[in-house]
């Protein structure tokens, strides 16, 4: 089994940036898909980035050229590097993990961390 826990959410004003970090741990021994996702307040669920087994990156539209995924390979820990931010970012954030990296194919999430833009 695989754990995900998120941190460094909070709150920002507009033009802000912040980093979210995922720490992985668990069963790590496959190399797993890794995505973060984001939940609005009476909103459907968004796809925000990606980075695949062998890191490749894809990134919703709405966060391209601000958002970026690095991981840093050493503490497993891939992040979300936020920048620019727009009250439209408000939301809570998720980390999820899994073999494959389809986007409805993750089958490991962490709790969230929540992200305020004023």
């Amino acid at each position: 089994d695989v754990q995900l826990v998120e941190s460094g959410g909070g709150s920002v004003q507009a033009g802000g940036s912040l980093r979210l970090a995922c720490a992985v741990s668990g069963n790590t021994n496959t190399r797993l898909c890794m995505a973060w996702f984001r939940q609005a307040p009476e909103k459907e669920r968004e796809r925000v980035a990606r980075l695949s087994h062998f890191g490749l990156t894809t990134y919703a539209d709405s966060v391209k050229g601000r958002f970026t995924i690095p991981r840093d390979n050493a503490k497993n820990t891939p992040y979300l590097l936020m920048n620019n931010l727009r009250p439209g970012g408000t939301a809570m954030y998720y980390c999820a993990a899994g073999s494959g990296c389809s986007w409805d194919s993750f089958e490991y999430w962490g709790q969230g961390t929540q992200v305020t833009v004023s």
